[in-house]
């Protein structure tokens, strides 16, 4: 949490300044459209990361589909999750957030800002309507971030159970479903350390709703996950490290 301190402190003038500015162009949004909001958007974690000295390196961008809407499934680490994809990914993307957590600062200006979508968890109709939404917008040509685990506490390179709901949306938009694999994201915000670090953000190959079409959500949602906890392993092995995640058999 050190860092994370760190980079609220040194980075407090960009910070107000976002903060003033979001309130101006949600007062006018026509005169802002969502590419120069998201440009904006990333000029702060830009920003951010050179404060807190955080470097993210970006893989399978080859991978992501090149035209229409689509939700990328990432395991969750940690706060700066949203901001390591969001700062490697070109297109404008928004996410899907607690309405609780969303409601923090910076994290409150960003969902707003990118139209994001606040998922009321104790409200079981609102939450339909989320995903209905969701979906709706997604087959509109929209990008969705969707994290499937229940939340972060110590993860690390860990991958926790997904929830197979998670997946309903793409479902029903018969998007694109994109696994995304963070490594070391955790690192940026939730060690108490002040020297340089590098996290990865791995695209991988995503599943077309012809791949998928005949897939339960669980099936769904255990293949994403299977493939995350592959790709992790995989880098951490090349590190030198020991793998973290036991693979099913």
């Amino acid at each position: 949490m050190l860092r994370f301190y760190l980079t609220i402190l040194v980075s407090m003038p960009w910070i107000i300044y976002f903060i003033i500015k979001r309130k101006y162009i949600m007062k006018n949004k026509d005169a802002y459209p969502m590419e120069e909001r998201y440009a904006f958007v990333k000029r702060m974690i830009v920003q951010c990361m050179r404060n807190g000295r955080i470097r993210t390196k970006a893989y399978g961008l080859e991978n992501l589909p090149k035209e229409g809407g689509y939700v990328m499934f990432p395991n969750h680490q940690g706060k700066f999750d949203t901001l390591g994809i969001m700062y490697s990914h070109e297109k404008v993307c928004t996410v899907v957030m607690d309405e609780i957590r969303s409601k923090m600062p910076l994290a409150d200006e960003l969902v707003d800002l990118l139209e994001g979508c606040r998922l009321n968890k104790s409200d079981m109709r609102s939450q339909v309507k989320s995903i209905k939404t969701v979906a709706e917008e997604v087959k509109s040509g929209r990008i969705y971030i969707i994290f499937p685990e229940g939340g972060y506490y110590h993860n690390r390179n860990v991958v926790q159970d997904f929830l197979p709901g998670a997946f309903k949306a793409a479902m029903m938009a018969k998007s694109p479903i994109v696994p995304v694999a963070l490594v070391d994201s955790y690192r940026a915000f939730g060690v108490n350390s002040l020297r340089k670090i590098t996290t990865q953000v791995h695209y991988l190959k995503p599943l077309y709703y012809e791949d998928y079409k005949d897939m339960k959500s669980k099936e769904i949602s255990d293949h994403v996950r299977l493939e995350i906890m592959k790709k992790i392993n995989e880098t951490m092995e090349a590190k030198g490290k020991k793998a973290p995640n036991k693979i099913p058999e």
